[in-house]
C-alpha cells in the first residue's frame, strides 16, 4: 500500500510540474525529442512529460532596441556619431526562435550598416535637416530585413547626432552669424516702417491742412456771396420802399448822383458820368437858380463906416 502510494504521489508530482500557464501577450514554442511540435498561446497547457520541453519563451509586447552611437561618415567626409531608437515587436514565435541565433543582436547591427548607407549618401546639412526621411527609410528597410526572423519593426528615431567639435564650433558660428543678419534685417524693417508711418501722417496732415484751407476759402466765400446778396436786397428793398411811396423821376435821379458821389470816394477813381445824369444836373441847377431855392449865399452887410448919402434934392 505505501509502495503504491508513494507512486501516485511520485505520478501527480509530475503531472503538476508539467502543468504550465501561459500569461496574456506571450507565447510558448514546444518541441518534441529536439524538434518543434507547435506554440502555445496565452491559456493552461500539459506538457508531456520527459519528452516536449518549452524551447523558447517569447513576449508579443512592443519592445525598444536603444542601440549605442555609432560613427557614421556623410557624403562630404564629416564622421559624426549617431544613436537610433528601435521600436519592434515579436508576431511570429516559431520565425523568431527558429529564423536567427540571435534576432536582437542582428537587429542592431543590421540598424547600425543600414544607418550607415544611408547616410553616406547625404551630405552634413542634409543629414541635420532629413531626420525624417532617415527614420522613413530606415524603418522601410529593417521591417522588409525582418519579416524571417518573426520581427516587425514598428518604427525608427533618430536619437543624437553629434557632429565633431570644430564642426559644432563653425555651426555656432554659423547661427550667430544668421542671427545677426535676422536682428539687422529686423531693425531695418522697424525703421522702414517708422520712415513710411511718418510720411503718411505728414501726407495725412497735408491733405487734413489743404481740407481746411479749402473749407475756410469755401465758408468765406459764401459768406461773402451771403453779405453781397443781404447788401442787394436791401438796396432792392429800398428801392422797393421808393416805388411803393411813389417818388417821382427827380428823386431817382438824385439817388443816382448819391451813388456815383459813393463810388468816386475810392483813390485813382475815375467816373463816367452818364448823358442822362449831367442833364438832370443841368436841370436841378437851373430850377435852383430859378426858384431860389438852395441858394444860401446871404448878402453882404452895411459898412458901418461909410457917411450916409446925402440927398441933393433936399440940402
Amino acid at each position: 500500500m505505501i509502495p503504491f502510494l508513494i507512486v501516485l504521489a511520485v505520478i501527480l508530482i509530475i503531472l503538476i510540474a508539467n502543468i504550465k500557464i501561459v500569461p496574456q501577450a506571450h507565447e510558448f514554442v514546444i518541441e518534441l525529442l529536439g524538434k518543434y511540435r507547435t506554440t502555445w498561446s496565452a491559456g493552461l497547457h500539459i506538457k508531456i512529460p520527459f519528452f516536449e520541453q518549452i524551447s523558447k519563451r517569447v513576449t508579443l509586447k512592443e519592445q525598444v532596441l536603444d542601440s549605442p552611437p555609432q560613427p557614421v561618415i556623410t557624403k562630404d567626409n564629416v564622421t559624426m556619431q549617431i544613436d537610433t531608437v528601435i521600436y519592434y515587436a515579436i508576431y511570429d514565435a516559431k520565425l523568431y526562435a527558429y529564423g536567427a541565433v540571435n534576432p536582437i543582436s542582428a537587429l542592431s547591427n543590421l540598424a547600425a550598416t543600414t544607418l550607415r548607407n544611408i547616410v553616406g549618401e547625404l551630405e552634413l546639412d542634409g543629414t541635420l535637416t532629413s531626420r525624417d526621411t532617415i527614420n522613413a527609410k530606415m524603418t522601410e528597410i529593417l521591417d522588409e530585413a525582418t519579416d524571417k526572423w518573426g520581427i516587425k519593426v514598428n518604427r525608427v528615431e533618430l536619437k543624437n547626432i553629434i557632429p565633431p567639435a570644430e564642426i559644432q564650433n563653425a555651426m555656432e558660428k554659423q547661427m550667430k552669424a544668421e542671427r545677426d543678419r535676422r536682428e539687422t534685417l529686423l531693425q531695418a524693417e522697424g525703421h522702414k516702417a517708422a520712415a513710411i508711418t511718418r510720411a503718411e501722417g505728414d501726407k495725412q496732415a497735408m491733405i487734413l491742412a489743404a481740407e481746411g484751407e479749402r473749407d475756410a476759402r469755401i465758408a468765406r466765400a459764401e459768406g461773402e456771396a451771403k453779405a453781397i446778396y443781404l447788401a442787394k436786397k436791401a438796396e432792392a428793398d429800398g428801392l422797393r420802399e421808393l416805388k411803393n411811396a411813389g417818388v417821382d423821376n427827380a428823386v431817382l435821379e438824385l439817388k443816382k448822383y448819391e451813388a456815383l458821389v459813393a463810388m468816386s470816394d475810392g483813390k485813382a477813381s475815375k467816373i463816367i458820368v452818364p448823358t442822362d445824369a449831367v442833364d438832370m444836373t443841368k436841370a436841378n441847377v437851373m430850377f435852383s437858380e430859378t426858384s431860389g431855392l438852395g441858394d444860401v449865399t446871404h448878402p453882404a452887410p452895411d459898412d458901418p463906416a461909410a457917411p450916409p448919402k446925402k440927398d441933393p434934392c433936399c440940402d
